[in-house]
């Protein structure tokens, strides 16, 4: 009986053995499931913060391009060597498009009445417009392109060139003001000074 007791008792620890063996890997594999958890976990926080939305400051960041319109008093000013002149004061209205902090284009429609022998009908043209930003709320800009412009005496058109100023007052308004030459001939020029707001949208 003690001998048939030996080998039983053997039997019950290899047994034991084994069962222990065989539930180590389930205990090692559950560091590896948290860990690999945690990562799953840290990677969806990482993709939620990429995926908030932007902050006050970056919500000030133009968007390009960027369209605007724009209304201007403007003062002309028709100076002729040999025919008739005048001066006035009239309404400009502007529209056009930024393409980068440093580029547009741009449109102008005036009108305005005379104190003098001549009347300006009116003048449209298109400009490139240059834009040197000093800060984020104030730059300067340059602008040259054609005119055309008709006044009760006549119409003819040519080259055009200025420079201006602006300010912005709101995220989507500024106030700004431009010396335009429309018109620059040998005999006559036409030049206008205006002053107005423009709204970005």
């Amino acid at each position: 009986m003690k001998l048939l007791a030996v080998p039983a008792a053997a039997l019950m620890a290899g047994t034991f053995i084994s069962s222990a063996q065989a539930q180590q890997p389930q205990t090692q594999a559950q560091p590896q499931a948290q860990t690999q958890t945690q990562a799953q976990t840290q990677q969806r926080t990482q993709a939620q913060g990429q995926a908030q939305p932007r902050t006050q400051q970056q919500a000030y960041m133009p968007m390009y391009p960027q369209g605007y319109i724009g209304a201007d008093a403007m003062f002309w000013d028709l100076s002729n060597d040999v025919g008739p002149s005048g001066d006035s004061a009239g309404l400009r209205l502007r529209g056009g498009a930024q393409f980068n902090d440093y580029f547009g284009v741009e449109a102008h429609l005036g009108t305005g009445g005379s104190d003098g022998p001549v009347e300006l009908d009116h003048l449209i043209g298109a400009y490139g417009k240059g834009i040197l930003p000093l800060s984020d709320e104030f730059r300067l800009y340059g602008l040259a392109g054609i005119t055309e412009v008709d006044f009760d005496v006549g119409r003819e058109d040519g080259l055009s060139y200025g420079a201006g100023a602006e300010f912005d007052i709101a995220p989507n308004f500024s106030v700004g003001a431009d010396y335009m030459r429309y018109l620059d001939r040998s005999d006559h020029t036409f030049d206008a000074a205006s002053v107005g707001l423009r709204f970005r949208f």
